[in-house]
C-alpha cells in the first residue's frame, strides 16, 4: 500500500523519495518527470490558450489573458446544484463522507482513527460551504446545517490522531475552526450558542497545540519516533491551512495562541523559495529542485501558503505576488489537471496528486478576496472558467477517489471557490 496523504493531502518523506518508481509499479507504466526551470517554456495550456508563461516580476502585475467569465446566472446555477448535492449526500447522522467505496489502491489510513479525521474535516468543509453558499432561509439547507452542527459538536471533542504514525486529525481541527467561525456568525442573535462555539474553538486550538510538530507547524505523518509530541516534519500547506483557519477565528474575536502562530509562520518561511513557491515539507529542504518542489509542483500550495502569510502580516506577500500566482494557476493549470482523478497519488508530472486540485483553487479564491474589489474581475473570470466546466452531472466536483469523502469535500471547496468568483454586490 502506498502511504500518501489525504487530498484534503500527502505523503511521508521516505515514500516521497521513491514515489515515482512506486507509482510506476502500481500502474504498470514509467513516466519521466517534466522540467519547470525556464520562463520561456511553453505552458501546459488548455487547448484554446497558446500564450507563453511570463517571467515572474513582482514589481509589476502580470499581463493577463482575455478570459470570458461564465455568466452570473451560470455560476449561480452551478452553486445551487452543488448545494443540492451536499444536502442529498449528507449521512443520516448529520456528517458527510464514509470509509466505503474502496479500491485496490488506498492511501494509508489506520482504522478507525484516520476515518474519524477524514469525516470530521469533510463535514466541517461541507458545513462551511452550506453556510457560505446555501440559502439559509431554505428549510432543507437549514436542516442540513443543524444536523451537521449537532454531529460536529458531539464528535469534535473526541477527535484524536489515529496512532503514532498518522495525524490526519490536524485537518479535522483546522477545518472545524473554519466551520465553527461560520456558525458563530450564523448564530449572531444566540449569545448562549455563540459562547458554546467559542469554547469549542478554544478546545480546537488546544488540539492543534497538542499535535504541533516539535519544529513548529504541523504534519500528518510521524515516521520518526511516534512521540507524544509529534516529531513529524512541518508540511507547508498543512501549516497554511491551519493559519487560515486561525485567522478566521481571529476575525470573530477569538485570538489563537500567539506562540503557535509564530512557530507556524516561521515553519512556512523556512520552506519558502524566492519565487514564492514552497517546499512540500521541511524534510525536503536539501532537495529544493525535486520535482514536487518546483513551480509546477507548488501550484496547488503556493496559494494557501501565500494567503496564510498575508493574513498574519507578511508584507512580502504583496498584491502583485498574489496576482502572479493567480495568473500562473490559470496558465499552467494543466499540471494540476493532468493529476486530477488519477487513482495513484503523486504519479503525475511534478509528482502532483489529484487531491491538490480543489484545495489549490479554494485558497486561490481567498487570494482574490485580498485584492482591491476593482481589480478582482479578471482573476475571478479565470478561476470560474476553470471550475464551472468540471462540475459533474449530479452537481458534485471531485479530484481524487478517496474512499467516499472526495465528492463532498471536492464539492464544498468548489462551491466556496465559485462563491468568491461572483461580482461584489
Amino acid at each position: 500500500m502506498i502511504r500518501a496523504q489525504h487530498g484534503i493531502h500527502n505523503m511521508t518523506a521516505s515514500w516521497l523519495v521513491m514515489m515515482t518508481a512506486v507509482a510506476a509499479s502500481c500502474v504498470g507504466m514509467n513516466r519521466s518527470l517534466a522540467e519547470d526551470t525556464s520562463s520561456t517554456d511553453v505552458a501546459a495550456e488548455r487547448p484554446q490558450n497558446q500564450s507563453r508563461l511570463q517571467k515572474l516580476d513582482f514589481r509589476n502585475p502580470p499581463v493577463l489573458p482575455d478570459v470570458e467569465s461564465p455568466s452570473v446566472e451560470t455560476m449561480t446555477r452551478s452553486i445551487r446544484n452543488g448545494v443540492k448535492f451536499l444536502i442529498a449526500d449528507q449521512n443520516p447522522n448529520g456528517s458527510w463522507g464514509s470509509p466505503t467505496n474502496t479500491k485496490d489502491l488506498n492511501i494509508y489510513a489506520p482504522v478507525p482513527g484516520a476515518h474519524h479525521a477524514f469525516r470530521a474535516a469533510t463535514t466541517s468543509l461541507c458545513l462551511s460551504a452550506l453556510l457560505e453558499c446555501g440559502d439559509v432561509d431554505d428549510a432543507s439547507v437549514q436542516e442540513a446545517i443543524e444536523r451537521g452542527e449537532a454531529w460536529l459538536f458531539d464528535y469534535l471533542p473526541k477527535l484524536r490522531r489515529a496512532d503514532g504514525t498518522a495525524m490526519y486529525n490536524v485537518w479535522g481541527h483546522a477545518y472545524a475552526i473554519e466551520a465553527l467561525a461560520h456558525l458563530h456568525r450564523h448564530h449572531g442573535d444566540d449569545t448562549a450558542r455563540m459562547a458554546e462555539i467559542e469554547s469549542l474553538i478554544e478546545q480546537q486550538f488546544g488540539m492543534l497545540r497538542k499535535y504541533e510538530s516539535v519544529d513548529g507547524g504541523w504534519g500528518y505523518y510521524d515516521m520518526r519516533y511516534q512521540a507524544k509530541r509529534p516529531t513529524s516534519s512541518s508540511i507547508s500547506f498543512v501549516g497554511g491551512a491551519a493559519l487560515v483557519a486561525m485567522h478566521r477565528a481571529k476575525s470573530i474575536g477569538i485570538d489563537p495562541p500567539e506562540d503557535i502562530v509564530k512557530r507556524a509562520v516561521a515553519a512556512i518561511h523556512r520552506q519558502q523559495k524566492p519565487d514564492f513557491t514552497y517546499l512540500y515539507g521541511e524534510y525536503l529542504k536539501d532537495r529544493p529542485m525535486r520535482e514536487i518542489n518546483r513551480p509546477g509542483g507548488s501550484l496547488g500550495r503556493s496559494q494557501c501558503c501565500n494567503v496564510a502569510l498575508r493574513f498574519w502580516g507578511d508584507a512580502e506577500v504583496t498584491d502583485n505576488v498574489l496576482k502572479h500566482w493567480l495568473y500562473r494557476l490559470y496558465e499552467r493549470n494543466g499540471w494540476l489537471d493532468i493529476g486530477r482523478k488519477r487513482p495513484v497519488p503523486h504519479e503525475s508530472w511534478f509528482q502532483v496528486a489529484g487531491y491538490f486540485y480543489y484545495f489549490g483553487h479554494y485558497y486561490a479564491a481567498m487570494c482574490i478576496d485580498e485584492l482591491p474589489v476593482a481589480q478582482r474581475g479578471p482573476y475571478q473570470a479565470m478561476l470560474a472558467d476553470l471550475i464551472v466546466p468540471l462540475q459533474e452531472k449530479n452537481g458534485c466536483w471531485w479530484d481524487y477517489p478517496l474512499y467516499d469523502y472526495h465528492r463532498p469535500y471536492g464539492t464544498a471547496m468548489a462551491l466556496m471557490t465559485l462563491k468568491r468568483c461572483l461580482p461584489a454586490e
